[in-house]
């Protein structure tokens, strides 16, 4: 098997990715589970492209509708945990985590929490700390 060649030159790497030099303020993580994708959380990701592209907020290339200079990343994943309960929704660095997530509520999640900093109550089920909190040795 053919090693692949590594790139040492800081510079380099981030020219080949421009998202190191985006404004990036929050990841958005969409759960792709099977219990999220059979609450349609295909068509929630899909709002989010749509609504985060159409404000220039979605990080990526211009090539494809997306902005290099956006202040948010989308992204798929796997199960979060409660996807019973999906879809689910995961809002990073503020460690926010939305369940029963739909596309008619994802405009809200984008208006107030992306845009304005208010977390949408009736959707948030859980807060992880972004606060580091070392074990204290007595």
């Amino acid at each position: 098997m053919e090693e692949s060649i590594r790139i040492r030159d800081r510079e380099e790497l981030c020219a080949l990715s421009p998202v190191t030099s985006a404004p990036i303020r929050h990841h958005v993580f969409v759960c792709n589970g099977k219990s999220c994708t059979s609450n349609d959380s295909a068509e929630v990701k899909e709002a989010f492209e749509v609504e985060l592209k159409a404000r220039g907020m979605l990080v990526g290339k211009a090539s494809k509708g997306k902005n290099p200079a956006g202040s948010v990343v989308l992204t798929d994943c796997s199960s979060v945990g409660f996807c019973a309960i999906g879809a689910a929704v995961l809002v990073y660095p503020d460690g926010i985590w939305y369940a029963q997530v739909r596309a008619s509520d994802v405009h809200e999640i984008i208006e107030s929490h992306l845009v304005g900093g208010r977390v949408v109550e009736r959707l948030a089920l859980l807060r992880v700390s972004t606060e580091h909190n070392p074990a204290r040795a007595e």
